[in-house]
């Protein structure tokens, strides 16, 4: 397959999450839990992704461009029931990134999102979710002023200021805290032992 037909594969896959992700929010299923609708995409879009990058490597701007590295970028996120995949695809990225051929904010909010899925601290607290007083917080971190110190290193903004951001997206998408907060935690650990991310 000529690169500029990978490219169009990547962006359709990243759009088919965009859309059925908004399609759950219109209807008020996405935020009571991991949506099976939405992780049978996300394996699937996965799988697709997995075959392109055994092809050609990372999908980096300078091999598919910028539009399809960052639908590339998307699936690998939104990967959370592939661990391996996840993990490898992360070893590839922090690669390119050491050679100046991609994000380093990419390869933090991926790194993150792995930490708290195997129960890890985030090391720059890119990944939150609801407290026991209903509002997003950042996962367990590091030491809040280290993560502060390497956000800024790679050009993010404030744990702090981040915080103000995602709890005004939430509200405007209606996002709500779980009613039972303690089953919830419950459910989300039986599930990353299901899939492989902690035993």
């Amino acid at each position: 397959m000529a690169i500029k037909e990978l490219s169009n594969k990547i962006i359709e896959l990243s759009n088919a999450d965009l859309e059925l992700r908004n399609h759950l929010i219109q209807s008020g299923e996405l935020f009571d839990g991991y949506h099976p609708q939405m992780e049978a995409l996300h394996i699937k879009n996965a799988e697709d992704l997995e075959e392109i990058i055994q092809d050609i490597g990372f999908p980096t701007e300078g091999k598919v461009g910028e539009e399809a590295s960052k639908a590339a970028w998307l699936v690998i996120q939104h990967a959370i029931s592939k661990p391996n995949f996840m993990r490898r695809c992360a070893s590839l990225l922090e690669k390119e990134v050491h050679h100046q051929k991609a994000n380093p904010i990419d390869l933090a909010y991926l790194k993150d999102r792995i930490a708290v899925l195997e129960g890890n601290p985030q090391l720059y607290g890119t990944q939150f979710d609801w407290n026991e007083n209903g509002e997003l917080n950042p996962n367990q971190m590091d030491d809040v002023s280290l993560v502060d110190k390497r956000r800024k290193e790679i050009g993010l903004n404030s744990i702090a200021e981040q915080t103000t951001i995602i709890r005004q997206r939430a509200q405007s998408e209606g996002q709500r805290a779980p009613e039972d907060l303690q089953e919830r935690h419950q459910q989300v650990t039986e599930w990353r032992r299901k899939v492989g991310w902690i035993d």
